[in-house]
């Protein structure tokens, strides 16, 4: 019989997340270029990193602290749509890298880049864009058309700065964390 495996965070992960947590904030909420229905940051890449580094759920976590935590330091109510997409960028592409766990590193970086752009398209155009239209009031074809260049610009973006920090050896660093701290 098999046991039934739950996840759980020690201390070091915990405190590798609450990090990206607040990078994310940092990214998403300060250094922005912030035009009101759209936003250029890249803040998403630190939820992402996390559903990487740490699982889908973790990532899902993080995006949902640094999107509840980012509302409460700039005054916003907070949009549940836009709440799902911010979880959603820490989940979708942490899904496909499960899937892709024994591939090589090109493959592996080929799915991450497409697994990226299913979670912008999913989290920019979808969710946000709702969010923004049905909580907010926006109206959907005046912000759509500058929604899709934000997704057309933003999304290589993502993927080659969550390339660049995944696919480098800061990853095993987080990872593989107890290995790589030996005892002179």
């Amino acid at each position: 019989m098999e046991k039934n495996k739950k996840t759980t965070w020690d201390t070091r992960t915990l405190v590798f997340m609450a990090l990206l947590v607040a990078m994310n904030i940092v990214l998403a909420r300060q250094l922005v270029i912030d035009l009101g229905f759209a936003r250029i940051t890249v803040g998403s890449v630190c939820t992402i990193l996390a559903g990487l580094w740490f699982g889908p759920a973790a990532g899902g976590v993080c995006g949902l602290t640094a999107d509840l935590l980012g509302c409460l330091l700039k005054g916003y109510a907070v949009n549940p749509l836009i709440t799902i997409a911010a979880i959603l960028w820490g989940v979708v592409p942490a899904l496909v890298r499960l899937r892709t766990a024994k591939a090589n590193r090109t493959r592996k970086m080929v799915f991450l880049c497409l697994g990226i752009a299913f979670a912008s398209i999913l989290s920019t155009l979808v969710f946000t864009t709702a969010g923004l239209v049905l909580i907010n009031g926006y109206n959907f074809y005046a912000i759509m058309p500058s929604r899709m260049i934000q997704w057309a610009v933003m999304t290589p973006v993502y993927c080659a700065v969550t390339c660049a920090v995944y696919f480098s050896p800061i990853t095993s660093v987080i990872v593989n964390g107890n290995e790589s701290r030996r005892v002179a």
